[in-house]
């Protein structure tokens, strides 16, 4: 494909960043966002500082869904946009990274679309989210119904800070400027964007189906994650034929820096 603009929208209406310079062209199925649009300043930032080591090694384009969706879309139904995407604007097949709810979109795409992924690397994500945290997003969802926005930030960010230890007295105010920071920056027109992608991912469990996913699959993540637990990471990795688990002691959500580098590049090398 021709190099498309920095930000921009696809032709089937999918929202992307594209980051990076290297050879290796990676698609990014991007985590919940509050509102389905190409990412500017400090959302861009904060969304794509995990990918800022591979940026000399990898051209990636971070798609977001499409926006206003509509009531009753299914992570299947995102999952399918994605291979509309893929076939009309990438030579499949591609490497795909589905961070955090990207990766439970992505499971269903590597396993409904197998001829359109080349490897899998499921980042930050597993086969389905924690009780606790789908608790917590269906908060944050019924806060945006509200357009309570500064309070639907900081309930989504909160758990990323640390709660124990000396660090936990400066989390509750980084926080409250963070999400005051966020709603003044990004404030959605619409709350469906985001209520209909945690309603959908509400349901999602794809335990048994794990075993249809095809492609070579990278695991990648944080012990400390505070959505997923390591047992749920190490259930996915084993549910997938041949997959492998790159777990992090002491990292959260999401895993990044020089190790992640180095896995994830050395894994898209192998043949």
């Amino acid at each position: 494909m021709s190099q498309p603009p920095a930000t921009g929208y696809f032709r089937n209406g999918l929202p992307y960043n594209r980051v990076g310079s290297g050879p290796q062209t990676l698609v990014i199925f991007q985590g919940l966002a509050f509102e389905n649009k190409p990412l500017t300043g400090f959302m861009a930032q904060l969304f794509l500082s995990p990918y800022k080591v591979l940026e000399e090694d990898c051209t990636m384009y971070a798609v977001i869904r499409k926006p206003g969706l509509p009531d009753g879309y299914s992570l299947q139904n995102m999952a399918d946009d994605y291979a509309t995407m893929i076939q009309e604007e990438f030579e499949a097949p591609v490497d795909v990274v589905g961070i955090s709810t990207g990766g439970s979109i992505a499971q269903h795409f590597a396993a409904d679309h197998p001829e359109l992924v080349r490897k899998l690397i499921i980042h930050s994500s597993a086969y389905t989210l924690s009780a606790w945290t789908k608790r917590l997003q269906l908060h944050v969802a019924s806060l945006a119904r509200q357009r309570r926005w500064r309070a639907a930030y900081a309930a989504q960010i909160s758990p990323a800070f640390p709660h124990d230890g000396a660090m936990s007295y400066a989390a509750k105010p980084v926080v409250w400027f963070a999400s005051l920071w966020a709603s003044m920056l990004a404030t959605p027109e619409n709350p469906s964007d985001l209520v209909v992608t945690i309603e959908a991912e509400d349901k999602f469990n794809f335990k048994d189906r794990l075993h249809e996913i095809a492609a070579p699959t990278l695991v990648i993540a944080g012990e400390r994650d505070p959505f997923y637990s390591p047992a749920l990471f190490h259930e996915t990795a084993a549910g997938i034929p041949h997959a492998r688990l790159c777990l992090y002691p002491g990292m959260g959500h999401p895993a990044g820096g020089k190790q992640f580098k180095q896995d994830v590049l050395a894994f898209l090398s192998e043949s």
